[in-house]
């Protein structure tokens, strides 16, 4: 995991707490909560409360449940209207732009004031890789795909790059606000919370917030403020030790059963769709490995990068779960030891294999550090597996298992 993605409510919960302007609400998981937090919502004024689901998933509105109910955010204008459709969607799986057809079931629902909308805009913060700066991009133009404006109309979006030694400073906050074509007091509403939306993703290591939209509303009495409506954060998983608080707000449901028990050791794995398992170490060695299966003609059932210094467990570990997968008709193990002792992989093939029960094709490529005691350790375990010398090599074997 490179990444952990939060909810919109758990996102909006992070911004408030750094002085940005959030909708009220709250999350619920029954359908009476819901009610009752819009009982809440109404009897404060508000003529509208909106119900949106909690997925990390985009396109939520637009979604599709798989009993025919339309629409993963309901704007309603009554307690009890609220409760039927929460009723509706609790417990149920939508299928959205982003999930694939498996979709996805819903177990949150953040039931939040419905805001009377003047103007939409777009703001987030990442980090540059070009420039290993924080950038800030903002765009008049928001609620829509941004990736669509900058095709069609770049000029739309302003960048700034922000020195993390100096932080953002209130002039820039000022001019990014003035760039979304605010005016008047929205300038200064407009910058604080520009401020406060940059303080979130530094203090909490994030790798981007996203608001979209983010939005002049109307208050009761006319008024007017700016407000993040949305929002979206995934923070940098290699900080979460720093951040007890944000790292309980994992939520497993939203992650592959697969993929968050290869996160108990440490490996990054990511569930595909072929019939050849890869047990690799190192990222681009797994890429490539992936490449040359599908060059001669199979489908990888996994990435699964065990990395550069995997022990006897960890090994085992990753053999246990790519066995897990019910596609998987052949298996392809591809270590080039530079740190990586080739022996412990070995070793680890051994003991997995004998724990498992291996009946699968099982091709086996060792090069590098300790190559040769790692053959030896192999050819001495009596398992039935087939070598080979070069990563075409390998690869073009195990197709031919899987297709076999």
């Amino acid at each position: 995991m490179e990444e952990m993605n939060l909810h919109e409510y758990q996102a909006k919960q992070l911004l408030a707490s750094h002085g940005v302007e959030v909708p009220g609400g709250q999350p619920c998981t029954t359908a009476d909560e819901a009610r009752n937090i819009a009982e809440g919502l109404f009897a404060a004024g508000q003529e509208m409360v909106v119900l949106k689901i909690q997925i990390h998933s985009g396109g939520r509105g637009k979604g599709v449940f798989k009993d025919g109910f339309k629409g993963g955010v309901h704007l309603c204008k009554s307690a009890d209207d609220v409760h039927e459709k929460a009723k509706a969607m609790l417990g149920n799986t939508i299928v959205t732009k982003q999930t694939g057809e498996a979709g996805r079931q819903v177990h949150t629902l953040l039931v939040a004031s419905g805001e009377k909308i003047v103007d939409e805009f777009y703001l987030a913060v990442l980090l540059d890789r070009e420039t290993s700066q924080p950038l800030i991009m903002a765009s008049r133009e928001g609620g829509v795909d941004i990736e669509e404006v900058a095709e069609t109309n770049p000029d739309a979006i302003v960048k700034l790059n922000v020195d993390p030694l100096l932080g953002l400073q209130p002039y820039q906050a000022r001019n990014l606000a003035k760039a979304l074509g605010l005016s008047g007091k929205l300038i200064h509403h407009g910058a604080k919370l520009i401020a406060g939306v940059y303080k979130t993703w530094w203090e909490c290591d994030a790798s981007m917030v996203e608001i979209n939209p983010l939005c002049i509303v109307e208050n009761a009495d006319g008024s007017q403020k700016i407000a993040a409506v949305d929002a979206k954060i995934s923070v940098d998983a290699n900080a979460l030790y720093r951040h007890k608080d944000i790292a309980e707000m994992r939520d497993l449901n939203e992650e592959a059963e697969l993929e968050v028990e290869a996160s108990k050791y440490d490996l990054n794995y990511i569930k595909l769709d072929g019939s050849v398992a890869c047990l690799v170490n190192g990222a681009g060695l797994a890429m490539a490995t992936m490449d040359a299966i599908k060059h001669y003609g199979g489908d990888p059932a996994n990435f699964l990068d065990v990395g550069g210094s995997a022990s006897t467990e960890q090994v085992t570990a990753a053999f246990q779960i790519v066995l897990k997968d019910p596609n998987v008709k052949a298996i392809l193990v591809n270590i080039f030891g530079g740190i990586m002792n080739c022996n412990t992989i070995a070793e680890g093939v051994v003991a997995a294999a004998e724990a498992t029960h291996l009946k699968l094709p099982l091709v086996v490529r060792l090069e590098g550090n300790n190559v040769a005691a790692g053959r030896k350790t192999l050819a001495d375990s009596g398992l039935t597996l087939i070598g080979a010398d070069s990563m075409a090599e390998a690869a073009q074997k195990v197709v031919a298992e899987a297709a076999a």
